[in-house]
């Protein structure tokens, strides 16, 4: 689920955002037991009003989809989809912009060649954009990797602690 506008996206990636979206939509309505806990549905579930936020989103979806042609069902995004606009910020942004562009060089290199000139790409109207880091529930690659460092430069004074009793014990 981007944070980024979909109209920087493939086709491959803005039918599988539309999916997704939908899946998030029925999540929310309660309708499925899979994907509760997906940690991008966590913005949406601290939202004043949850199912009016997913359906803003698909609708913005719908409408970029729309645009290019594509023959989404828009009676799937169903109920009201007025929402307040929800808080995203620019290290989440940036964070999408490098991991679409990574995507974009293996799977749509003309794709990625029209974005070459964009510096601060525009964030999906839903919302708004603050100062701040990676958001929380991003799974950064780097920072699980960092933390499973911290915690083994904290054990190996253990390990040596228990080796070095084996020896004279």
């Amino acid at each position: 689920m981007w944070t980024l506008h979909p109209k920087y996206l493939d086709a491959l990636g803005l039918v599988a955002l539309w999916r997704e979206g939908l899946l998030a939509q029925a999540v929310l309505r309660g309708l499925t037991v899979g994907y509760t806990n997906h940690p991008q549905l966590t913005r949406f579930k601290e939202s004043r009003a949850p199912l009016a936020s997913i359906r803003s989103y698909l609708a913005a979806v719908h409408d970029e989809a729309a645009g290019r042609g594509y023959r989404f069902d828009r009676r799937k995004v169903a109920g009201r989809t007025d929402s307040d606009q929800l808080i995203a910020t620019t290290g989440q942004v940036a964070y999408e912009w490098r991991h679409l562009k990574a995507k974009l060089a293996v799977r749509d290199r003309a794709r990625l060649a029209s974005l070459r000139g964009i510096g601060q790409p525009d964030p999906h109207p839903l919302f708004r954009i603050v100062p701040g880091p990676v958001e929380r529930w991003e799974a950064v690659r780097g920072r699980r990797r960092t933390m499973t460092l911290t915690k083994l430069s904290q054990l190996i004074p253990a390990v040596r602690r228990t080796a070095d009793r084996g020896k004279h014990g």
